[in-house]
């Protein structure tokens, strides 16, 4: 059976809390070069972020990212986990995830396109008449 998407829920540490926060990671075959990450801030209400997947690719082995996201794998106490860092005019907020969760995630949108494999699957005709089209 053939999908079009990868969708990957966990739980993590948001900001430190005692509490885990559910996030729900996606990746989908036309949007190639993305993954999406949301965490649920209040029933039915989520907040979400997207960014380049060679940037959680990268944030595996080093830190990455000089922009709005980071993935920062030297902040962790524990090797076991991952720092993604968030930040916008609304706030900064520092996500703890399990590594071996982004891998699988990453491994499974890898089966999806394979890295360096974007292009073929990124339809820039249809992105033209999206832009055009507002």
């Amino acid at each position: 059976m053939s999908t079009d998407a990868v969708h990957q829920h966990q739980f993590v540490s948001l900001n430190g809390c005692a509490l885990p926060v559910r996030s729900r990671c996606s990746y989908l075959r036309r949007e190639p070069f993305a993954v999406g990450i949301a965490f649920q801030v209040e029933r039915g209400q989520w907040v979400e972020w997207s960014f380049a997947r060679d940037l959680l690719v990268a944030g595996l082995t080093e830190p990455a990212g000089i922009g709005d996201v980071r993935v920062r794998p030297d902040l962790s106490v524990d090797e076991d986990y991952l720092i993604l860092e968030l930040e916008s005019p609304d706030g900064y907020a520092v996500v703890e995830m399990l590594r071996e969760d982004v891998e699988r995630f990453l491994d499974a949108t890898i089966a999806l396109v394979p890295l360096g494999a974007e292009e073929d699957h990124f339809d820039v005709e249809s992105l033209i008449d999206e832009i055009t089209n507002v």
